[in-house]
């Protein structure tokens, strides 16, 4: 069945970088375009980036363009968030979504920008 497994949360200090991991299983995953959304108590989970099957096509949410990097290995069945220049604001969890037929989500990976 269809496995995404994220990794690479945790807490940094404002300015501060991390990278998530998502590896995924369970589907042909150089065919579908992938995500990463996150979520916050309260609120709606939103898009934070996406990233097309070829990798030719990005686009990311106003709030983290300039300072996240959405990338895949196809080689891996792996996708990443580079995020760079971490806000308080950033803090959420982070939730990997394969675009596939049925739609997948990880179990997510919490992330906390705190001093």
């Amino acid at each position: 069945q269809v496995q995404l497994v994220e990794s690479g949360g945790g807490l940094v200090q404002p300015g501060g970088s991390l990278r998530l991991s998502c590896a995924a299983s369970g589907f042909d995953f150089g065919l579908f375009y992938m995500s990463w959304y996150r979520q916050t108590p309260g609120k709606e989970r939103e898009l934070v980036a996406i990233i097309s099957s070829s990798g030719d096509s990005i686009n990311y949410a106003d709030a983290v363009k300039g300072r996240f990097t959405i990338s895949r290995d196809d080689g891996k069945d792996t996708v990443y968030l580079q995020m760079n220049n971490l806000k308080p604001e950033d803090t959420a969890v982070y939730y990997c979504r394969a675009h596939t037929k049925l739609g997948a989500w990880g179990q997510g990976t919490q992330v906390t920008v705190s001093s």
